[in-house]
């Protein structure tokens, strides 16, 4: 009661004091910091800058690529961790056919090396820095075999090592990894000018909305009635992300953190619109999902409240398809094993909570062949955001 927060998305901010949240559409003309105060400055002004705190999902998080000698350990470990950064991954190559893939044309934000115990030698050769040479990054690091390290570092000048991810026990170790990408993701979010200028108002860290989303699911059952396992699906503007309990992964990499995420860079309704609808468009079920909900593909070119309304059903579908067995490239979740979906973000001021159970009984019925889906939650005032703030 006595903190005032604010959440800064790619499409609205929020303010909750005393217990009160209200949203407010941005005004793009206008600095974050500007429009803020433009808009409620008799509420930021009753506040000192120690008891005010702040958190941003406007620039959509990062991207990596990750290269790794085993689906089994090091690619597996490296994607783990990167998940529960909120980085996105763009794709993942197995070493040994390096050849064989084709560098991505997007710029990647961080690429992950990753490979082998510390006593194993001779791992990576000339064939990676060809293959790195395709690649635009901003970033790179190793975390793989110490004994590599000075062919990597000779060849490769703005190279970040770190500890090895892999222990000699072939166990996961996520501490430096972890901590590197979620302090990129910060200088990220941070780095921007006008998120920089909100540092006018707070005295405290503004951390990414994912992260303080994440860091409340322990403490979302004080608030709303889900039961564990559960999964908490945020539709935003830019991104839309999954948070999970780990109960929900069937392999065996014991982590620190009991709830893991994911941030869908591409899949946000207004500012990723384009990308969203794109996915749509080379989704195999999509079509058939259209069909469902009684509209045409020509829905995805409309701007209207009827299309807005489509293209979150669709998100909230392509995102459980992507953490599905019919997806490789990112965790299969168990989702039979679900019990509660909660639904947050903007997706809880426009959809009713028959479209969405709508959307779920197509997807547990279509791709898991369920007849029975897990309990609907909606989160209209966006309580789990106020509970990691509050917690952390």
């Amino acid at each position: 009661m006595s903190k005032l927060l604010i959440d800064v998305g790619s499409t609205y901010f929020k303010i909750s004091a005393n217990g009160d949240i209200n949203q407010y559409f941005r005004n793009f003309d206008k600095d974050i910091s500007d429009d803020l105060l433009d808009t409620c400055s008799s509420v930021v002004s009753k506040y000192k800058k120690e008891d005010i705190y702040i958190c941003s999902s406007a620039n959509g998080g990062l991207s990596t690529l990750i290269i790794g000698l085993t689906n089994s350990f090091s690619l597996n470990y490296a994607k783990h961790i990167a998940y529960n950064s909120g980085i996105n991954i763009i794709d993942t190559v197995l070493y040994q056919n390096i050849e064989e893939y084709t560098p991505p044309f997007e710029i990647i934000d961080v690429v992950i090396i990753v490979g082998g115990i510390d006593s194993v030698k001779n791992i990576f050769d000339k064939r990676l820095i060809d293959y790195l040479e395709g690649v635009n990054y901003r970033n790179i690091v190793y975390v793989g075999s110490k004994a590599n390290e000075e062919f990597l570092k000779d060849n490769i000048p703005s190279l970040k090592v770190l500890d090895n991810i892999i222990t000699n026990k072939l166990q996961i170790y996520e501490n430096e990894l972890k901590e590197y990408l979620t302090n990129l993701y910060q200088a990220d979010i941070v780095g921007r000018e006008d998120i920089k200028h909100l540092y006018k108002l707070t005295a405290n860290q503004i951390f990414s909305t994912p992260y303080i989303v994440n860091r409340a699911l322990p403490y979302v059952r004080e608030r709303l009635s889900a039961v564990d396992p559960f999964i908490v699906i945020d539709i935003g503007g830019a991104t839309t992300d999954i948070h999970y309990s780990r109960d929900l992964v069937a392999e065996n990499v014991v982590m620190e953190s009991e709830y893991d995420r994911l941030v869908f860079k591409k899949l946000g309704v207004y500012k990723s619109r384009e990308s969203l609808v794109f996915s749509a468009k080379n989704n195999e079920f999509v079509y058939e999902l259209l069909s469902y909900l009684n509209v045409t593909e020509n829905i995805l070119e409309e701007n209207s409240e009827h299309s807005l309304r489509i293209l979150m059903q669709l998100a909230i579908f392509l995102v459980l398809y992507k953490v599905s067995k019919h997806h490789e490239l990112y965790i299969d979740l168990k989702l039979e094993r679900l019990k509660s979906i909660v639904l947050t973000g903007g997706i809880t001021k426009v959809l009713s909570y028959e479209e969405m159970e709508e959307i779920i009984h197509f997807f547990y019925k279509k791709i898991l062949n369920y007849h029975n889906i897990p309990t609907i939650i909606m989160d209209k005032s966006y309580e789990i955001w106020t509970l990691g703030m509050m917690k952390g």
